[in-house]
């Protein structure tokens, strides 16, 4: 099979790491497999070697004129590939592909419909005109495929929730410990946020809640910023970004995300795997993710994040089951041969047609 994977940015982030895992697997069972996106990111240097990579230089985030010529590099790259199955990820290509590529052979995943329901709305009248010219629609979460519903998409539509490697498991004993240096004692906890500093992501409410542990021996890391934040709480520690990211969840206690809006966050599905409870907010599909390891909570309501992990770092066993319960949820839901045996399915469907 030949597959074609289109996302607008090659940086890192959620729906990148599903085309890397994506990718890998298909190379795995011998299928034939190109990327297409943005010029410039960190997602070539991770690409499983088998994969053709197609760098389109005109191809940005923002849409403009320069995407008249990205139309074209499309269909320049459908005649010359002649794939089996496009793939498209992300809203921008979403509309791009659906413009250019063959609707029968597109498989399109929206990684996180309130994207464009919340923050870009003026993209949804298109997500609707374009709705019939795919094969199927592929949503990551229950709540994406309610709104999908709810926005009148509803042809061809797909739950197929975000899945992982099991880094846990892959004796990597070597990974320094990146909060030693600032822990007071070998009790000190540690919560965690893997997340871009960007306004949705919102910053202020970890801080806001930073600052009701001062006198406890916890600290409140951050993974992810590319810049200093000035007036935070002394118990909150910026750590940058960092490769591999996700596994410094090894050593922290609690994974927390408070974000605005959300698909599936990779990052929380992350510390699904390495077996850590988690507090977040109750927005797109995070509430999937949480059944017996964890809560969520309204944004405002800082009392109950704070009362949830007090309580979870003062019972320790109650921590434990939590904590086995988010690796047993991983394991059954969201590892990446769940995610890949449905992709699959989607595939083998739409090569034979």
């Amino acid at each position: 099979m030949r597959i074609l994977h289109v996302i607008t940015l090659a940086e890192l982030g959620g729906a990148q790491s599903v085309v890397i895992n994506l990718t890998e697997r298909s190379v795995q069972d011998n299928d034939e497999v190109f990327v297409a996106s943005s010029e410039h990111g960190e997602m070539w240097d991770v690409l499983h070697e088998k994969v053709y990579q197609i760098k389109i230089k005109s191809l940005k985030h923002s849409l403009g004129l320069a995407d008249f010529i990205v139309l074209k590099e499309l269909y320049s790259i459908y005649k010359s590939l002649k794939p089996d199955v496009v793939h498209l990820h992300s809203s921008k290509i979403g509309i791009l592909g659906r413009l250019v590529f063959p609707s029968s052979k597109i498989i399109y995943t929206i990684h996180g419909f309130d994207s464009i329901r919340v923050r870009y709305r003026k993209f949804l009248p298109l997500e609707k005109i374009l709705k019939s010219r795919c094969r199927a629609i592929v949503g990551v979460s229950n709540y994406d495929l309610e709104n999908l519903k709810s926005e009148g998409i509803v042809n061809n539509i797909h739950k197929i929730q975000n899945g992982i490697k099991d880094f846990a498991h892959d004796n990597d004993d070597t990974h320094e410990d990146l909060f030693a240096d600032f822990r007071q004692s070998e009790d000190t906890k540690v919560i965690l946020s893997i997340a871009r500093l960007a306004p949705p992501k919102r910053f202020d409410i970890f801080c806001q809640l930073a600052d009701k542990f001062l006198d406890q021996d916890v600290i409140f890391a951050w993974i992810g910023n590319k810049t200093p934040e000035k007036n935070i709480p002394k118990n909150v520690i910026l750590f940058g970004e960092k490769k591999d990211a996700f596994r410094h969840y090894r050593n922290a206690d609690i994974a927390v995300l408070f974000s605005n809006y959300e698909g599936l966050p990779m990052s929380l599905i992350e510390a699904l795997c390495f077996s850590k409870p988690i507090v977040a907010s109750d927005v797109g599909g995070i509430s999937e993710l949480i059944d017996g390891n964890g809560a969520v909570a309204a944004n405002d309501d800082l009392h109950k994040m704070q009362k949830t992990i007090t309580f979870m770092l003062n019972n320790q066993n109650i921590y434990d089951k939590f904590a086995e319960q988010s690796r047993n949820i991983f394991e059954d839901k969201f590892n990446v041969d769940v995610m890949y045996n449905k992709y699959k399915e989607l595939y083998s469907v739409i090569a034979k047609k």
